[in-house]
């Protein structure tokens, strides 16, 4: 896998549903994994759940199954609208490999705010299956990622093309293969990789409730009819071309652009649920917490075997992404969640160019999260929206962030980060 295919498969990270049960893993979770429809998997999800508050396993497996659903409730929304993908390495969300759908339903925005409430409860609902499993339970489950996957399109089965080997292939290579090309990849799940995934989780919980505090119906109204070309929104008749002067990518055609540039434009959001951008920020600083569990977890392993995220002692490239972890990756990692955490506590704040550091003032993020006013992105950018949160402190530097970036060598600080979580 190249670089780049790497870091596209890094990035479908915040997106995968991964798990594991007991030694002993119960049936359930065996045929949780190796479903070939919805109705069978649910089948296997339920009698997990039923089974969770007495086995940690089952606990597990059904955390990791909620998470699964979760996503089909995602894509399902997006397959059912008639989602088309304006390919983007900027945009790696949007390289989500929905297939089409030739009698797309009309989506409203309201339809929209469903979809991610719904996606975004679910997620709720995995995070707290995940936390009830004991930090000390004995969890080790063997997973083929060629066979486990969601139901992309709503059909009711789960096919080799809908598997999670499938989809991190399509993401390296823009398009789902059905040629049975997907790569052979099999991980042992153990107690760490439960802390990570809830921990991805959090940080999607915090992303979908960042957008639900906000009234984006203008930006809904003015520009998704980039992702949704044929779901009759307001300016379908006059902005949407043929299908064939599309374009793919996000920047194939005049079109992309201008929609590209309109979305970005319209990102002026009133705030409608402010304890939603209040919770964006608790989800944020419990990921934190959760990835210093799963990082304790790591260390604490005498085993190597087919490691998710293997730690320093477990020696050898990881077959997914092609690295290898160190001790100062770690280190470095560690120091990266603290300053994270310092910014959302408010402890330190966030520098901005337009803010020269004479003033001795930045952002406190804390409050930009706690004080929610009207999101700008625009204006954010070029500094009149941040201003009501400058304050005087200890500001993050540059040089800070640099030093860490360092310590992640050639494989860069972004592939490491996604993985790591």
């Amino acid at each position: 896998m190249t670089r780049f295919a790497g870091l596209l498969a890094s990035a479908f990270l915040l997106l995968l549903p991964l798990s594991s049960a007991h030694a002993a893993a119960p049936e359930a979770a065996t045929a949780l994994f190796e479903a070939k429809t919805v109705a069978e998997r649910n089948r296997a999800l339920t009698t997990l759940e039923s089974a969770a508050k007495g086995d940690p396993a089952s606990a597990y497996a059904a955390g990791a199954g909620e998470f699964f659903t979760a996503l089909e409730i995602l894509a399902g929304g997006l397959h059912r609208h008639g989602f088309e993908s304006p390919q983007s390495f900027m945009l790696p969300l949007m390289r989500l490999p929905i297939p089409d759908n030739p009698n797309p339903e009309p989506l409203t925005y309201e339809q929209f705010r469903a979809i991610l409430v719904a996606f975004r409860d679910r997620l709720e609902r995995s995070a707290a299956t995940l936390g009830s499993v004991p930090a000390g339970a004995d969890i080790g489950m063997v997973v083929d990622l060629t066979h486990a996957g969601i139901d992309l399109n709503e059909d009711g089965s789960i096919t080799p093309d809908e598997s999670i080997a499938a989809v991190m292939a399509a993401l390296s290579r823009g398009g789902i293969s059905s040629d049975g090309a997907a790569p052979s990849l099999t991980f042992r799940f153990d107690r760490a990789d439960g802390f990570w995934l809830q921990g991805y989780a959090e940080f999607l919980m915090a992303q979908a409730d960042f957008w639900l505090a906000h009234d984006f119906r203008t930006m809904f109204d003015g520009s998704f009819h980039m992702l949704f070309p044929r779901a009759k929104l307001p300016l379908q008749d006059i902005l949407v071309p043929p299908a064939g002067d599309m374009g793919s990518s996000i920047f194939s055609s005049e079109w992309r652009i201008a929609d590209f540039i309109s979305m970005v434009h319209l990102v002026n959001w009133p705030v409608v649920e402010p304890e939603r951008r209040q919770a964006a920020r608790r989800h944020l600083l419990e990921m934190i917490r959760l990835s210093r569990e799963d990082w304790k977890a790591i260390r604490a392993e005498t085993d190597n075997d087919r490691e998710w995220l293997p730690g320093p002692q477990q020696k050898g490239e990881n077959p997914l992404t092609g690295l290898e972890v160190g001790e100062e990756q770690v280190e470095a990692w560690l120091a990266t969640l603290t300053m994270a955490e310092d910014l959302l506590e408010g402890r330190k704040l966030l520098p901005h160019f337009r803010i020269t550091a004479s003033t001795g003032q930045g952002i406190n993020m804390k409050r930009f999260f706690e004080e929610p006013k009207p999101f700008d992105l625009v204006l954010s950018i070029t500094g009149p929206a941040i201003a009501p949160y400058l304050e005087s402190g200890e500001i993050v530097t540059s040089g800070e962030f640099d030093q860490i970036q360092r310590q992640f060598g050639g494989g860069g600080f972004l592939t490491f980060a996604l993985w790591f979580n």
